[in-house]
């Protein structure tokens, strides 16, 4: 009889002076990435740590309770209870992206809602990605996107009032988009649990992986927007070398050589990190 071992490495980083805003819970069997959001004004209570802490640890406690259940349907009972318990109302919540990678038996789940995507290398070398792009394909087509990078990459800084404008209309046009049943919708994790429907997932036979990535926006840039490293290849391989700890340091210090956004536009001159690094062993059992 065998049975599969899950291993797990991970790497964190706060974006800056304030306490990181990301969070990554373990079970047993399981892993849950989260990149909390404050999508509520600066400065007012709860944020998206808060929200990213409390969500997380209700699907931890569920994924350990109920360890076959449906991924999304926990997900959806987990924002329910946050939302209902903490009086959260949709469009006034903070807010958080949710990965899950899960063993269960012989088989291995992810879950992805929001952009923190999740990257399986096979045994055969091939890549698959289990990604939630739609928040990129709306943010990618409003004019202020485009005007916002070109203005870092003229040297118009971070700090510019006219950057800080920029911004407030993606934010606008993503609010007005969040959660709703409306063309070129996004779903998040927030006050609306039919958003856990929304959900990207995908299985695999646990002997045919050699590892999962999970990880937050401000890690996968590294591949997705700077391409200072060509494939989530060499990025797992990358981990496998120095570690995902030394990893996300290694994005931090690029960033820190770019302190403008001229090389690399961005939203800010650098994101909360956190990466998890799972390895799946089978073992003969007695």
């Amino acid at each position: 009889m065998t049975s599969a071992v899950l291993s797990l490495t991970t790497g964190e980083l706060s974006g800056g002076a304030s306490p990181s805003e990301d969070r990554i819970f373990r079970t047993p069997r399981a892993v849950i990435v989260l990149d909390g959001v404050s999508t509520v004004h600066d400065g007012q209570d709860p944020r998206g740590g808060w929200y990213a802490q409390t969500l997380g640890r209700r699907l931890a406690v569920a994924l350990s309770a109920t360890p076959g259940a449906g991924l999304r349907s926990m997900l959806e009972d987990a924002i329910a209870s946050v939302a209902d318990l903490s009086g959260l109302r949709p469009g006034a919540s903070p807010a958080a992206t949710v990965s899950i990678v899960r063993l269960h038996d012989h088989q291995v789940d992810a879950l992805t809602l929001g952009d923190s995507p999740v990257i399986a290398i096979r045994t055969s070398g091939t890549v698959e990605e289990v990604r939630d792009d739609r928040l990129a394909g709306l943010v990618g087509a409003h004019a202020a996107h485009a005007r916002y990078r070109d203005r870092l990459r003229n040297g118009g800084g971070f700090q510019a009032a006219e950057h800080r404008e920029l911004l407030r209309q993606l934010r606008d046009h993503q609010m007005r988009h969040v959660n709703r049943e409306v063309e070129g919708a996004y779903w998040i994790a927030e006050a609306v649990p039919e958003a856990a429907r929304h959900a990207v997932t995908r299985s695999w036979p646990v002997s045919d992986l050699a590892e999962v990535l999970a990880m937050t926006d401000g890690v996968s840039a590294v591949v997705d927007e700077y391409r200072l490293i060509e494939s989530w290849a060499e990025f797992a391989e990358l981990c496998r070398d120095r570690g995902p700890a030394r990893v996300v340091q290694m994005i931090r210090a690029a960033e820190s050589g770019d302190p403008d956004g001229k090389r690399w536009p961005r939203y800010k001159p650098a994101d909360d990190k956190s990466l998890a690094v799972l390895r799946f062993c089978v073992e003969e059992r007695r």
